[in-house]
């Protein structure tokens, strides 16, 4: 499965662009413009990437549009590669040094499928000792570009161990919703 996901600059310029937006079916020629490579490139990565799951079609007149298969057993893990290597995970990784001491880092699998987060939802959690400065400028640069709101908390080491033992309540739905893991082990970030 792997050698015929990435053997293909395409194909993979194709997925970053689809699982950026994965729930926006998009037409052929738009995305021949947002990978800007030839139409007939684009047409065979398509039938490949439907061909194994990870795409779905449907013919809406003359035009056949594309999306993401939310369903694929692959689908979490390209989601969170993707996160990863675009956006705000990739500015995040990017700047490190420069945000601080970072334990961990994470971003939501909501706000990763582009869905509106609710009041209680923190698309980005951080743990660590963050220079507030940087990391609010590439929050901002991120909010400019998607047009929508980001929450995000940040919490020293301290107060996460303390909280996360004491069962808090914001901790726990932290701790429950499914994320991508930046920076840190999930197994540590989970474990008491």
């Amino acid at each position: 499965m792997l050698k015929e996901l990435f053997v293909s600059e395409v194909r993979v310029n194709i997925l970053k662009t689809m699982l950026g937006n994965p729930s926006k079916p998009i037409h052929v020629r738009a995305l021949v413009r947002a990978v800007d490579t030839e139409i007939n490139a684009v047409r065979r990565e398509l039938q490949r990437l439907t061909s194994i799951g990870l795409l779905r079609n449907r013919q809406s007149g003359n035009r056949i549009y594309y999306s993401v298969n939310t369903g694929s057993i692959y689908f979490p893990e390209l989601l969170s590669l993707t996160a990863k290597e675009q956006g705000l995970g990739a500015d995040i990784i990017k700047h490190i040094r420069q945000l601080g001491d970072i334990r961990f880092a994470v971003l939501s699998r909501a706000f990763l499928r582009g869905r509106a987060s609710s009041v209680l939802d923190v698309d980005l959690f951080i743990v660590g000792s963050v220079n507030m400065e940087v990391l609010q400028k590439l929050v901002k640069d991120e909010e400019s570009k998607s047009g929508k709101e980001i929450n995000y908390t940040v919490m020293p080491e301290d107060e996460f161990t303390f909280r996360k033992r004491r069962n808090d309540t914001f901790i726990s739905k932290v701790l429950s919703q499914s994320r991508t893991m930046l920076i840190g082990d999930e197994e540590e970030f989970c474990g008491i």
